[in-house]
């Protein structure tokens, strides 16, 4: 299935819905931390990551409506995504779209750590462009060198 998906820089504005997505009870089992953020801890993030220039928080939309997240974080000359498609939109085969459009925006190598029964995750990783790097118990580790895009 082919969406026309868009991505733009999350905002303040963003953050109720982006609260109740994170704290979705499939979001948080495939979570790498997968308790309950309050709204306190969730607004405190939120205002850290849109302060932080070594992370990316975008929005994923097909016409101007909010389908999914994606946050790149730096970690050296690698960009680590972790992404999460909003519970209405699910089934719709956005992921793998949505994580493909950041990878090719984002200026260098991508990598992901994906928990091994995840797969839908892990099927938006291959989509991207992605290859197994290691496997390290329950987490799968995923990467395209910036040269594949």
């Amino acid at each position: 299935m082919s969406h026309l998906i868009t991505l733009r820089p999350a905002g303040p504005d963003d953050a109720e819905m982006l609260l109740a997505w994170r704290n979705d009870p499939l979001t948080r089992q495939a979570s790498h931390h997968s308790e309950v953020v309050t709204q306190d801890e969730h607004r405190a993030w939120l205002l850290a990551s849109l302060n932080n220039h070594e992370r990316q928080l975008l929005v994923a939309e097909i016409d101007a409506v909010p389908v999914g997240t994606v946050r790149a974080d730096r970690s050296g000359e690698v960009w680590v995504l972790s992404w999460t498609v909003a519970p209405e939109a699910r089934g719709k085969g956005i992921a793998p779209e949505m994580v493909a459009l950041a990878a090719v925006q984002i200026d260098g190598p991508v990598r992901a750590e994906i928990k091994r029964n995840n797969s839908a995750s892990i099927k938006a990783a291959l989509h991207a462009g992605m290859t197994l790097l290691r496997e390290e118990g329950d987490i799968l580790h995923y990467e395209r060198p910036h040269d594949a895009a």
